[in-house]
């Protein structure tokens, strides 16, 4: 099997994958197409199929496993696929293990981390709070730990919200020691706990998509509704230091047009604002990267980024 992250412009594809979305569409000339985003544990691709009335395109849908034939493509600085013929496989012909993303580093390992840091915690009741959460929470912390941190931008993978949890509280560890005025035990808590509400807004693998309480609510939302919620289980938590955790977490996209409630209004919301900017940025351009491992020179334009992207490879 040639893995996603093994394909290059050019190639022409003839495997397995997982059929992840499947969306109706028409041209501007009227004529039908369908969008399709192909996945297996490598990443994704997005997927073309402009015939889709073509006798060598089968009948298939989300989550089928397909076997996939179509050319390579790069548009707009990402592979596409072009596809030609889809055939719906039957169960035996595939092995579920390779079509789930999965993290890279040792989850277990990231566990240990975040829990460490959960016990660096001075403030008791904020202590308590990320305990209710990591350590008490049996169901919560087995969601946690294989959920994704987005559907599709970044960390797009089984363990990508628990790694992208430990580099934004890194970061802000880092951040206090650069400026001591930073109550770290507010920072850190809030860092742990901002994208605490996309176990509810995207739903476990294989779907990972967003939820009806996803499309409706969004996971800054309720996360911080999930705080206010274990706070109430905490005695005598105090009222402003829940506000102060609450309002970073509902600050922590910046700005209102990127999905805000609020505007930074604390130090430790600006500094938890940059930290997840920070760390999702620069993930997403090391999976374009990853992405496009074969081209060591300009990859094209990225609307994320607003430019013509270039790899810096020797």
């Amino acid at each position: 099997m040639k893995f996603i992250r093994e394909l290059k412009e050019g190639d022409r594809a003839a495997d397995i994958y997982l059929c992840k979305h499947k969306q109706a569409a028409v041209t501007k000339n009227g004529k039908p197409y369908e969008n399709v985003i192909l996945q297996d544990k490598t990443g994704t691709i997005d997927a073309k199929v402009w015939e889709p009335n073509n006798p060598g395109i089968g009948e298939y849908d989300t989550l089928n496993y397909i076997e996939v034939h179509g050319d390579v493509i790069s548009f707009q600085g990402a592979l596409q696929l072009n596809v030609k013929r889809i055939r719906v496989c039957r169960e035996g012909e595939y092995d579920p293990a390779d079509y789930l993303p999965v993290s890279s580093r040792d989850n277990n390992v990231m566990y240990q981390e975040l829990l460490e840091i959960v016990q660096s915690i001075g403030n008791p009741f904020l202590r308590q709070l990320l305990e209710a959460f990591f350590v008490k929470d049996v169901a919560f912390v087995k969601a946690f730990r294989t959920s994704s941190a987005a559907k599709t931008v970044h960390h797009g993978f089984v363990g990508g919200l628990l790694e992208h949890t430990i580099s934004v509280a890194k970061l802000c560890d880092y951040y206090c020691g650069c400026y001591p005025v930073l109550k770290r035990d507010l920072l850190l808590t809030a860092a742990l706990c901002h994208d605490i509400g996309k176990v509810k807004e995207l739903s476990q693998f294989p779907e990972n998509d967003y939820t009806d309480d996803g499309q409706l609510l969004g996971h800054i939302v309720m996360g911080s509704q999930m705080v206010a919620a274990k706070a109430e289980g905490i005695k005598d938590f105090p009222h402003g230091l829940l506000a102060q955790v609450q309002h970073c977490i509902l600050a922590h996209h910046g700005k209102y047009e990127y999905g805000s409630p609020k505007l930074p209004a604390l130090m430790e919301a600006v500094a938890l604002n940059y930290a997840d900017d920070t760390d999702a940025k620069l993930e997403t351009f090391k999976e374009i990267l990853e992405n496009n491992r074969e081209n060591t020179g300009w990859l094209g334009y990225n609307r994320l980024f607003e430019s013509n992207l270039r790899a810096t490879r020797e």
